[in-house]
């Protein structure tokens, strides 16, 4: 979201790969510390580097940090789900946004006024006694939320939960942040040649790999063709798809992967490819049909052993540790960060579901030798520096926090993608989803077979993101590069509540005959979104707010 130009990957492209040894233990959701010798704390008081956020952006970087032979410490306020099938089976990212040990529930303001934000039904109240109601007319006495936006609270961040589609930015996005910046260390080759050393391309083996790398941590895949081909009204969905984007009929419907392929464009993904519009398969962030993500690639490093079995990278992990301050010295005339101030315990923060829920059970501080990395999203970030006394001087003041830096960019220029969906409904069910209950039936036959599949393809359905096309194209008003992206799959989705992914929500009625586009609108001109302080508790959320339409260009009466 923070610093976003154009296409924001759903898997954040810095997600990882495959969990070797982290697969032989179940998750915990004591442990502190990750690695060959010791899982009851962290082994040393002071650190070359701390790390707070294990997603996306801290986990590779805690990881690349410590085999270049540093000591790192990477700190996460949740717990290890990794080897859960909540996390590891890709369909089930959808029920994963509902699993109580890595749930939490942010709720957020589109626009800065009730009157608009209430107009969305989705808008989602708390009752008098606790529970969530959406929609309109709620309870007496009901508090107000928003919009639910689901994140997790987890080992590897919000790649541990999300829709695993891996798309490549444009050039001009690199280009423009490194003219942003000032370092044309971002320029597009360079950056090519880091998405190169962290791919695993597991679904070009005998094609063009131009752009792409096979030894990485990332293993990118999409749902195995064949799995595809085995429902028609799958792939009526893409020659309708193709009919409309090249206004060209396809005449018979494809039945073999051959005939699939002939109508799809190549891989989205290739160098040269990332400003052409078309019809493809998702790249997913997956790995012989099991979610790859950070969390694989950090495990990995701190559990690497020497031939004699000492440990090879020092790479520590504490988990449900959630940092309440970042420390700083004054030796000098500038403040630098020294180290941070924490509290353990589990499912502390407000986002936790009350089920999950703890109290603190320790606190302490941690040190840091070279620097302090904040790692923690576009809403937590702003709200640790703001707690920390970097930020607005003004809102520091309000709250009576010390000011160490007046910042005030801290907690502005909050941006993301428009979203909306396109739903449909025939009159028989998708085939694709037979057997598939979303872990609500004992068994679900679904995830037995992908449990029990020899390869990708004999995993089946849950083996990909339940969205298995997808289109990109450029809308009327794109500048350069296509600015929409549409993914297409069997189910009734309009958007993000409480209890969306229930399967009565996804399959209303039973019938399993929907059909969603989602269509998220890239390269928006809106900067105007904000991360302000609602109290000094770092256990409390941020007041977060998109300000959505307020800024940037309304053409031909768009806002009428």
């Amino acid at each position: 979201m923070k610093l976003k130009h154009g296409w924001k990957s759903l898997s954040g492209l810095l997600c990882s790969a495959s969990a070797v040894l982290a697969s032989k233990t179940p998750p915990s959701d004591n442990l502190t510390a990750v690695g060959p010798q010791s899982t009851d704390q962290a082994r040393v008081e002071s650190y070359d580097y701390i790390i707070v956020g294990s997603g996306p952006g801290g986990g590779p970087l805690a990881a690349r940090l410590a085999i270049a032979g540093f000591k790192v410490l990477l700190i996460d306020a949740g717990s290890d789900q990794g080897t859960t099938v909540q996390e590891s089976a890709p369909t089930l990212w959808v029920a994963s946004t509902q699993y109580a040990p890595m749930q939490w529930n942010y709720f957020v303001n589109h626009f800065p006024t009730a009157d608009r934000q209430l107009q969305d039904t989705k808008f989602t109240w708390q009752t008098p006694s606790g529970d969530y109601f959406v929609g309109p007319n709620p309870p007496n006495g009901s508090t107000p939320l928003g919009i639910l936006y689901p994140r997790a609270g987890t080992l590897g961040g919000c790649a541990a939960h999300n829709a695993l589609i891996t798309i490549y930015p444009h050039d001009s996005d690199w280009t423009y942040i490194g003219k942003l910046t000032g370092d044309h260390s971002w320029g597009p080759r360079k950056m090519r040649h880091y998405f190169e050393k962290l791919e695993n391309n597991q679904y070009l083996s005998g094609h063009d790999l131009s752009g792409h790398g096979t030894d990485g941590w990332l293993g990118t895949n999409p749902l195995d063709p064949s799995i595809i081909v085995q429902d028609e009204k799958v792939t009526c969905h893409a020659t309708a798809a193709v009919a409309v984007i090249k206004n060209k009929q396809v005449g018979k419907t494809p039945t073999t992967v051959k005939e699939l392929n002939k109508i799809m464009d190549n891989d989205p993904n290739g160098k040269g490819q990332s400003g052409k519009s078309g019809l493809y398969q998702v790249p997913l962030a997956v790995s012989n049909g099991t979610r790859s993500s950070p969390r694989d690639f950090v495990i990995n490093t701190a559990n690497a052993v020497h031939a004699n079995g000492t440990r090879q990278y020092h790479l520590d992990i504490r988990l449900n540790t959630f940092v309440t301050k970042i420390l700083f010295g004054r030796s000098g005339m500038t403040p630098r960060a020294t180290g941070v101030q924490y509290l353990d315990g589990v499912g502390l923060y407000s986002t936790t579901p009350s089920s999950a829920a703890g109290n603190p059970t320790g606190n302490g501080s941690l040190y840091a030798t070279r620097e302090v990395i904040i790692s923690a999203g576009a809403y937590n970030t702003p709200q640790l520096l703001k707690l920390s006394g970097i930020g607005p001087k003004a809102e520091l003041q309000q709250f009576d926090i010390p000011v160490v830096f007046d910042s005030p960019g801290v907690g502005t220029n909050l941006q993301d993608r428009y979203e909306t969906a396109v739903v449909s409904k025939t009159t028989s069910s998708f085939e694709i989803l037979n057997g598939c209950s979303l872990l609500t039936t004992d068994p679900d036959l679904c995830l037995e077979q992908w449990q029990n599949g020899a390869t990708p393809a004999g995993r089946g359905f849950y083996s990909g993101n339940a969205f298995p096309l997808a289109v990109i194209k450029k809308s009327s008003v794109a500048e350069d590069n296509p600015d929409i992206f549409l993914f297409g799959g069997p189910v009734y989705f309009r958007g993000f509540y409480p209890g969306w992914a229930d399967l009565s929500n996804l399959v209303p009625g039973g019938a399993k005959g929907w059909w969603s586009w989602m269509v998220l609108k890239a390269h928006n001109r809106n900067t105007a979104g904000t991360v302000t302080l609602r109290s000094t508790n770092p256990l409390d959320t941020p007041i977060i707010n998109f300000n959505f339409f307020d800024t940037g260009t309304t053409i031909d009466g768009a806002d009428d």
